[in-house]
């Protein structure tokens, strides 16, 4: 909804829209702990205080920030985290993601001192953007899917990798293609999750129903809802879908994949705040261990500058969709920005992301829409959103038995029409749609990180070969 000017300062609203977005994310931010790969309740343990952080930093009113379907694809990505869990455990590989996430707050304060922010709108040409946003939002499905089918999810699709004499044939062809065997990470994802996509025998009934059932009526809810003469606030649909399940699923005794036990914060490790009178259930960590113990190095080959320029380009990606969001707003509501501004404060968001044990973090278009449209007036109302997250953690436990594949549904719901029908690369023509679709092909099959770097770099040849080809 667009209104045309900015709307005064009102604490109230402030509070109101605060709380009403603290209230609504609360699936994603779970859904996407799922997604980067680490235990579900992190999402929740860990979203206060980047959020807070960013609030201070940003001067945009009605930007969110926070775990997102691209950084959480990305993160897992770039670590390697499915590989890396299975042989150090997810304890381990929560540092490690921390640890990422601080370097990529790093690299993102860098950039923003040297001026790249304010050249990162017109840095990466459209049909990269395009390729590269269409091949993270499949890679989201690829990830949710085998959640949303199987018993255990992950678990149970490892298990078929190594039962099924069909899909280890296809994962160890992949392996052994020269040169890009080693990198098509992607493409082993792909691979089984076309699988179990048409091994509906090996599917769970009840975990396939949830799931299903979930994707369908989050992406009609309005018509749902309109056909009995109510109109859903936004955020209704995800909130009904998630207290349904969880009912479902304490009712029933429901042994598939849960979010689990959310681990009380210990007093003695939060923050102390009013000379210890209160306790702010925040875990800090040491940044040292994090950086330097973790293993971090040690995924990117043992090489520092491999580490530095990968973390550049998530953030440089991860700006890309705070730039979107920051035009939509500055054409629709006249609100003013400043590139290096915002991207020094993703960069403070992330640095508290990693000193909390968050996954990266970046802005997300769908939690920014919703807070316009709930009446924020100020970045006062993502404070509040932060404040009541943490504040209120002791009480998540509601959510335990919350079932993952609805939460997977969730994830899938909101990136499904888009990888269906892709209408900014369908609309590319010419040598625009060969880096386009190169680009979505290359972070689908390889990684987000290759697919960015590859449709890059083919986009620059075209840019130079192009003006010749004219000529001639």
């Amino acid at each position: 909804m667009s209104t045309g000017k900015m709307p005064k300062w009102s604490p109230v609203a402030d509070l109101m829209s605060g709380l009403i977005m603290a209230a609504t994310s609360v699936p994603q931010l779970i859904a996407y702990a799922e997604l980067v790969g680490y235990a579900s309740h992190r999402g929740l343990t860990t979203a206060g205080p980047s959020l807070a952080f960013f609030s201070f930093c940003t001067g945009v009113p009605f930007i969110n920030t926070g775990v997102s379907s691209l950084t959480a694809v990305m993160a897992r990505s770039d670590l390697n985290g499915e590989a890396f869990t299975a042989e150090n455990g997810e304890e381990a590989y929560a540092k490690l993601v921390a640890g990422y996430s601080l370097m990529v707050g790093i690299t993102s304060v860098i950039l923003a001192v040297v001026g790249v922010g304010n050249v990162a709108q017109n840095l990466v040409p459209k049909p990269v953007q395009s390729g590269f946003k269409w091949g993270c939002a499949a890679n989201v499905i690829v990830s949710a899917v085998p959640t949303g089918l199987l018993l255990k999810g992950s678990g149970s699709l490892k298990a078929l990798s190594q039962t099924s004499a069909v899909l280890s044939g296809v994962i160890s062809a992949i392996r052994a293609v020269p040169f890009l065997g080693g990198m098509a990470g992607g493409a082993v994802g792909v691979s089984k999750v076309l699988f179990t996509v048409f091994s509906p025998l090996e599917w769970f009934p009840l975990t396939a129903a949830i799931f299903l059932g979930s994707v369908y009526f989050v992406m009609n809810s309005k018509g749902i809802a309109g056909k009995v003469g109510i109109t859903l606030p936004p955020g209704a649909d995800v909130i009904l879908v998630t207290a349904l399940t969880t009912v479902l699923s304490t009712s029933i005794g429901y042994s598939g994949s849960v979010v689990g036990a959310i681990p009380a914060i210990d007093a003695d490790s939060g923050i102390s705040l009013f000379g210890g009178k209160f306790i702010l259930p925040v875990t800090p960590l040491d940044p040292r261990e994090l950086l330097f113990d973790s293993g971090l190095v040690g995924q990117f080959g043992g090489s520092w500058i491999k580490l530095f320029l990968t973390a550049s380009v998530f953030s440089l990606v991860s700006f890309l969709s705070t730039v979107g969001i920051c035009l939509t707003f500055e054409n629709e509501n006249g609100h003013p920005w400043n590139a290096t501004r915002e991207l020094a404060a993703q960069g403070a968001a992330c640095l508290a992301a990693g000193s909390t044990g968050s996954a990266p973090v970046g802005a997300s278009l769908s939690r920014s829409l919703v807070a316009r449209m709930t009446g924020t007036t100020s970045s006062c109302a993502a404070f509040v959103s932060a404040t009541a997250w943490m504040l209120l953690l002791p009480l998540m436990g509601v959510m335990s038995p919350t079932p993952k594949c609805a939460l997977s549904a969730i994830i899938v719901s909101a990136v499904v029409r888009g990888v269906a029908n892709p209408k900014q690369l369908l609309a590319l023509q010419g040598s625009d749609a060969v880096v386009g679709w190169f680009t979505a092909a290359a972070t689908l099959l390889l990684s987000p990180t290759l697919g960015f770097g590859f449709g890059l770099v083919l986009a620059i040849v075209v840019a130079a070969v192009a003006p010749k080809a004219k000529k001639d």
